[in-house]
């Protein structure tokens, strides 16, 4: 499939704890933008954006979500169909680290294993109150398959290259499964619940608010 056009199209989803930098860590990707003021995000929302990874066109749609307790039931409404998750901790707060466990639990049951993690430690610009063992969260991530990395969206350090990591690996994920040897009509119907599908042009790249 990705041979024939190159172009691709994901979805990905931000999960974490309220005040852990989700939103900061988007716009810092998207616009490039930095809000030293914390900004409670109260409904999911989207960025686009696109790339060019080796030659192949590849298009996100980064799906922002509300980290506070009461919005957590909402969970499934914005992460089904998903391709790819980054989960989000600060590493000044350990309980927003054990939180990304309980949230990788609840896209293996419901997505399983095809969905791709890439677990974020952000606010590296605050090392010195670092309450998250780094050691532990590599390894953490390692047993349950997904990427860790480090992020300062305040600094702009990592943000770039974590996105990067994720779509590289969707598009590993979904070369895979295309080359798998299954039907046609097998394919189209994987392509269908999870959301992936090669496009010929991803939408402007205009900040949209709703639910998917």
């Amino acid at each position: 499939m990705a041979s024939v056009a190159g172009r691709y199209q994901f979805k990905i989803v931000l999960l974490g704890e309220g005040c852990v930098g989700k939103t900061s860590l988007v716009l810092r990707y998207c616009q490039d933008k930095f809000n030293d003021k914390h900004l409670t995000t109260l409904q999911a929302s989207y960025l686009t954006k696109k790339l060019n990874i080796d030659g192949k066109r590849v298009g996100l749609s980064i799906w922002d979500t509300a980290g506070q307790e009461r919005f957590h039931a909402l969970g499934p409404i914005y992460y089904r169909d998903s391709n790819g998750a980054i989960l989000v901790y600060d590493i000044t707060d350990e309980d927003s680290f054990q939180k990304v466990k309980n949230w990788v639990k609840e896209l293996r049951k419901i997505l399983g294993d095809d969905i791709c993690l890439c677990i974020v430690g952000n606010k590296i610009d605050l090392e010195r109150d670092r309450h998250v063992d780094g050691a532990e969260a590599e390894a953490y991530a390692k047993s349950v398959g997904a990427k860790h990395l480090l992020a300062s969206a305040k600094l702009n350090k990592g943000v770039d290259e974590l996105f990067l990591e994720l779509a590289k690996a969707m598009v590993t994920a979904q070369d895979a499964s295309a080359s798998n040897g299954q039907s046609s009509g097998r394919r189209g119907a994987s392509s269908r619940k999870r959301g992936v599908e090669i496009v010929d042009e991803q939408p402007a790249g205009q900040p949209k608010k709703g639910c998917c």
